[in-house]
């Protein structure tokens, strides 16, 4: 790191983050009532708009989107004449999964092997943090040089859309000349990136239904159609052998033109065993950031324990299907649910909800706010320059923002880069790279707000 202003003063603002991002990290901000209290989404909403108002910022309102969740916003002007730049995070988080694989609690920020560990320390309750930080450093070096809309997101992990319905309606309020969205990641840590395409996404609930109900295993199967095997031979048409995704009608073999993933460097960040093959074709870069893949994120069936000999009556699966760039997500929809109704074996009466949906996007990287941002990148990580990189993960505001914005320039930054680990249990962030990152934003709006000067 250099002996920049900026850089020392974020530097000792460390000590100041990692309490904020502890108090932040501590609400279970899960945005699933089933789950979670929606109590614990509230508070961590109150919080961020607290942390808004304590650095000046005007109009700050917690936003009630559609889908019932809260995103908050706010407001600090700057010069006149200067631009206006969207910071972009969200307070939301992924549910723990098993608790009992974390080492340490989910919703407490433990320091370990120099990360800090928690549910939402990179994916993105320390992307707030790392906002913060930027502007704080600004105003302790001559002020902020342009104005800044910061939104921060309620249900963003869930996909339901409630944040891009209401920009949709109030058009004017995130309207800026600039989107910096805090939610991706390096693509590994110390190699500055930006993020030129996401995923799209949708996410299909199916039903199978084959019995008026359950029926014992000895005395009917072998005859009896079971809707849990239904089930898992309906999902197995989802995958070749080789475990490339499989609907009906959609493209799967797109090819990635940019920065590459060694595939021992996917293997070791993914963490696969010994002896296990990953499954696609193509390069690693294909598969992630090129080509649609589907999972299936939940399956209703009975638990191992406590187990009965019975033939399952009903089966419900939830799937995920990540669609890239040059593919439209509704259509992907369309042909998802044709295969599953067409697939269902047995004549299996077959019911499809769709839970979620967002488009694919692609940055314009040629744009003078990316000037801006690898000038900042280079100087926040001495001897490295900017990245260019894919992410198999979905934003689906980015497209909400870039059809209500066209002329504003979108950039993807953010500290989930693969260590740490994020939708996963023992998710961290790595804290040289919240400090270093927020380097980088702070010097980036000052070279974009001097660019629109000269």
């Amino acid at each position: 790191m250099t002996a920049h202003p900026i850089s020392e003063t974020i530097a000792s603002l460390m000590p100041r983050a990692k309490a904020e991002l502890t108090e932040l990290v501590a609400f279970q901000s899960v945005a699933d009532p089933a789950q979670f209290p929606k109590s614990e989404c509230e508070a961590a909403a109150a919080w961020v708009a607290d942390a808004l108002r304590a650095e000046d910022f005007q109009d700050v309102a917690l936003l009630d989107t559609p889908d019932g969740t809260q995103s908050v916003y706010g407001f600090l002007p700057g010069p006149a004449g200067a631009p206006t730049v969207l910071l972009y995070a969200h307070y939301d988080v992924q549910p723990p999964l098993d608790e009992s694989a974390w080492i340490s609690p989910p919703f407490e920020l433990t320091e370990r092997e120099g990360r800090w560990f928690g549910r939402g320390a990179a994916d993105c309750k320390g992307g707030f943090i790392m906002h913060l930080l930027a502007l704080r450093a600004l105003k302790a070096n001559g002020g902020v040089p342009v104005s800044v809309k910061v939104i921060a997101e309620g249900s963003e992990e869930q996909g339901t859309g409630g944040l891009e319905r209401y920009a949709e309606a109030h058009p004017e309020l995130l309207a800026a000349d600039t989107i910096v969205i805090g939610d991706t990641g390096n693509f590994r840590v110390g190699l500055p990136t930006v993020t030129a395409t996401l995923r799209g996404m949708t996410m299909l609930r199916v039903t199978l239904d084959t019995l008026e109900g359950n029926l014992h295993s000895g005395q009917f199967g072998g005859a009896a159609p079971d809707a849990l095997a239904a089930m898992i031979q309906l999902l197995a048409s989802l995958r070749a052998e080789d475990g490339t995704t499989t609907v009906d009608g959609l493209t799967t073999d797109a090819e990635w033109d940019g920065l590459q993933y060694p595939e021992s460097d996917f293997r070791k960040d993914a963490k696969v065993l010994d002896g296990v093959e990953l499954i696609g074709t193509g390069t690693v870069a294909d598969r992630i950031w090129a080509r649609p893949a589907v999972t299936v994120i939940g399956i209703d069936c009975p638990p191992v324990v406590g187990a009965t000999p019975s033939l399952q009556a009903s089966a419900r699966a939830q799937i995920s299907l990540r669609v890239p760039p040059g593919q439209d997500a509704a259509e992907a929809t369309k042909l998802l649910t044709a295969h599953l109704k067409a697939h269902a074996p047995w004549g299996a009466k077959v019911s499809v909800e769709q839970v979620g949906q967002g488009q694919a996007f692609r940055a314009d990287t040629s744009s003078p706010a990316y000037t801006s941002m690898a000038q900042a990148m280079e100087a926040a990580y001495p001897g490295e320059k900017m990245q260019t990189s894919g992410m198999g993960g979905s934003i689906p505001l980015c497209n909400t923002l870039a059809a209500l914005y066209p002329e504003a320039e979108i950039l993807l930054i953010g500290l989930s880069e693969p260590e740490a680990q994020i939708h996963a249990v023992n998710e961290s962030v790595s804290p040289e790279e919240l400090e270093r990152l927020s380097v980088a934003e702070a010097l980036f709006l000052q070279n974009y707000a001097e660019s629109k000067r000269s």
